[in-house]
C-alpha cells in the first residue's frame, strides 16, 4: 500500500514537471524558428516580478481564479461552459447598473449587488441549459453564440444606462459612491509598494474553498461527477441526468457572474465600454491548467498573470512583441494536457502490472495445492 502510495504520489508530481519541461523546450523551438533571441526572452520572464507587479500578478489571479471556477463546475459534469464570458458581461453590468442606483447603503449595497451578479449570470447560463435538456442543442454552440448575444446587448443597454462625464469621451454607468467601494489590501509594509490588492481577493478565497467542499464532501458533488464521467452509470443509480446539466449550469453562471466583481468594486467603480474582455476564455485555460481542482487553478491562476505581467518587459528587455507570451501560454495548456495523459497512461499501465502481479501470486500456491 505504502509502496502504492508513493507511486501516485511520484506520477502526480511528474505530469507538472513533464508539462514544464516540455513547454520550455517547445518554446524554445519556436524562438528559433521564429529568428528571437532565445536567451534574452527568457532572461526577461524568468526574472522577479518589481513589487508593483507582484501585486498586480494577485489582482489578475484573483479575477482569473473566479473565471476559472465558473468554468471548472462544467467540466466536472463534462460540460463545456464556454459562455462565461458573456456571462460575466451581462453580470457585471446588471450590478454595476444596481450598485450604481444606490439605494441600499454602504456594505448593504455592494452585498445585495454581488447577489444581483450571481442572478445575473445564473439566468443568462440557464438558457444554454434549458435548451440542451429541452431540444438537444450542445452547450458549446449555445455558449458561444449567447456570447455574442450579451457583448452587443449589453453594448446597446449601455447607451441608454450611460452617465455623461463632463469633459470624457467615455460611456460607463453611474460611478459608484465611496461607501460602495470595496477598500484595497495594503502590502506596502512587505512589498514597499503603494498598491493594493483587491479586498474581493477575500470572496475569490471563499468561492475556491465553497467550490472544493462542494464537489469533494457533499452528495450533490458526487452527484455530479458521477454524472460527468458516466452518464448511463449515474442514470442506473438513480441520478437525474436533466436536473444536474441545469443545476450545474446554473452554478457555473452563477460563479461567472463573480468574475468581474473585484474590478467593479476595487478598480473600475462602474461598467463601460473599456471593461476587460476575454477573461471567460483565460478561465478556460487557467482551469485546464489546475486540472479543474481548488488548489491547481490557484497555482494556474498566478502563473497566468505572471506571464502577463511580464510580457510587457518582452519588448524593451528583448526586443520581441510581447504576443509571444500568448503563444507561451497555449504551449503551456498544450504541454499539460499531453502531460497528464501521458502520465494517466503511464500510471494505468503500472496499476494493470501491479494487479497482474498480484493475481499471479495468488495463483501460484493454489496451482501448487492442485498438482499436490
Amino acid at each position: 500500500m505504502r509502496r502504492f502510495d508513493l507511486r501516485r504520489i511520484g506520477l502526480g508530481v511528474a505530469a507538472p514537471l513533464l508539462a514544464i519541461v516540455v513547454a520550455l523546450l517547445l518554446t524554445t523551438l519556436i524562438l528559433l524558428a521564429a529568428g528571437d533571441p532565445v536567451v534574452a526572452v527568457w532572461q526577461v520572464l524568468f526574472k522577479a516580478p518589481l513589487p508593483r507587479q507582484m501585486v498586480a500578478i494577485v489582482n489578475e489571479a484573483t479575477v482569473l481564479y473566479l473565471s476559472a471556477v465558473a468554468v471548472a463546475i462544467g467540466f466536472k459534469m463534462n460540460l463545456f461552459n464556454i459562455g462565461v464570458d458573456g456571462q460575466y458581461r451581462v453580470a457585471s453590468f446588471a450590478a454595476a447598473v444596481f450598485a450604481g442606483q444606490h439605494f441600499l447603503p454602504g456594505w448593504l449595497n455592494i452585498i445585495v449587488s454581488l447577489l444581483v451578479a450571481m442572478a445575473t449570470g445564473a439566468l443568462w447560463a440557464l438558457i444554454a441549459g434549458l435548451l440542451k435538456v429541452t431540444r438537444g442543442v450542445s452547450e458549446v454552440i449555445a455558449t458561444i453564440m449567447l456570447n455574442y448575444t450579451a457583448t452587443y446587448l449589453v453594448a446597446y443597454l449601455l447607451k441608454g444606462a450611460a452617465v455623461k462625464v463632463e469633459g470624457s469621451n467615455a460611456t460607463s454607468t453611474a460611478v459608484l459612491a465611496e461607501d460602495s467601494r470595496v477598500p484595497g489590501i495594503s502590502l506596502e509594509w512587505l512589498l514597499g509598494t503603494p498598491r493594493q490588492v483587491y479586498g474581493l481577493i477575500v470572496l475569490a478565497i471563499l468561492v475556491g474553498v465553497a467550490y472544493w467542499f462542494v464537489m469533494n464532501k457533499t452528495r450533490f458533488g458526487f452527484d455530479l461527477r458521477a454524472t460527468g464521467a458516466s452518464e448511463s452509470a449515474a442514470v442506473a443509480s438513480g441520478v437525474r441526468v436533466k436536473k444536474m446539466v441545469i443545476v450545474s449550469m446554473v452554478m457555473s453562471g452563477a460563479a461567472a457572474g463573480l468574475v468581474g466583481m473585484p474590478l467593479l468594486f476595487g478598480q473600475d467603480y462602474a461598467y463601460g465600454d473599456t471593461v476587460q474582455s476575454g477573461l471567460g476564455f483565460a478561465g478556460i485555460a487557467v482551469a485546464l491548467l489546475g486540472r479543474n481542482n481548488a488548489l491547481g487553478m490557484g497555482v494556474a491562476a498566478l502563473l497566468w498573470g505572471y506571464l502577463n505581467q511580464l510580457s510587457n518587459g518582452l519588448q524593451i528587455g528583448a526586443g520581441v512583441s510581447d504576443r509571444l507570451v500568448l503563444i507561451i501560454q497555449g504551449v503551456i495548456v498544450l504541454s499539460v494536457v499531453i502531460a497528464y495523459e501521458l502520465v494517466r497512461r503511464a500510471g494505468l499501465r503500472l496499476e494493470q502490472r501491479r494487479v497482474a502481479t498480484e493475481l499471479a501470486a495468488q495463483a501460484s500456491p493454489q496451482a501448487e495445492e492442485v498438482a499436490a
